[in-house]
């Protein structure tokens, strides 16, 4: 049974995904806004997942996820009628976990929910990076990935990444100058169980991408098959 927080401005939304929830034996709670979500949580309301809606009177689901992050790295779903890449980009950019675009299917996004938790306890588990034990080096120790310690260095300096950033520079770059699908990609990186589209992925090598800075240019394009990381020697 999953706990999880529905914060939407409409009610009708919010009934809906409860009585969905319910079928499938989670547990809800609402908010009518984001506010009001904020609050429950940092009072020490507990949740294994949010649900957050973007355009909500008094504080919106982009604010709140930014204040929520502050205190708090509860997974964090975030439908909205608005599917402009824009909001994706940046609601990725603010830590959420998935995005999906309303009108959406009750039952997708129960799968959605079960995919992101599966994931997170997956990455919150005992001796996860039991194996990864490398600290690599590219173009004179200008680009450092130390993967034990999931922090990366570009001239020096640490990049502040998203945690889906990470696991694909990581990913990337233990398999450097493999030409990756975007298939494999998203097998590896969201696992088999992932519900979403070729667009987050996209987003997120976007992100990556400017997140790199001028090491960008190592993530090469593979037109119709996906991507490769390329770094000089």
């Amino acid at each position: 049974m999953y706990r999880i927080l529905v914060v939407d401005d409409e009610a009708k939304i919010r009934s809906l995904i409860g009585k969905y929830a319910a079928f499938e034996g989670h547990e809800t709670s609402e908010a009518k806004d984001g506010m009001e979500a904020v609050s429950l949580l940092r009072s020490g309301g507990v949740f294994d997942i949010v649900i957050m809606d973007i355009m909500m009177p008094n504080l919106d689901g982009f604010s709140a996820v930014r204040e929520i992050r502050k205190f708090s790295d509860v997974p964090i779903i975030m439908p909205s009628a608005r599917g402009e890449e824009y909001d994706r980009i940046n609601g990725f950019q603010l830590g959420i976990d998935d995005y999906i675009v309303k009108p959406f299917s009750p039952k997708e996004l129960m799968l959605r929910v079960d995919a992101v938790l599966m994931r997170y306890r997956k990455g919150s588990g005992d001796g996860k990076q039991a194996d990864e034990k490398e600290v690599l080096r590219f173009c004179e120790g200008g680009l450092v990935i130390d993967i034990p310690a999931r922090i990366v260095y570009t001239d020096g300096k640490r990049v502040e990444m998203t945690p889906r950033e990470y696991d694909l520079i990581f990913y990337m770059a233990r398999n450097r100058n493999i030409a990756l699908s975007r298939e494999k990609l998203i097998t590896e990186v969201w696992g088999y169980d992932y519900y979403g589209d070729d667009r987050t992925l996209d987003t997120h090598i976007k992100l990556l991408r400017r997140s790199l800075g001028k090491y960008s240019k190592y993530i090469v394009t593979l037109r119709g098959v996906g991507y490769r990381f390329e770094p000089e020697k």
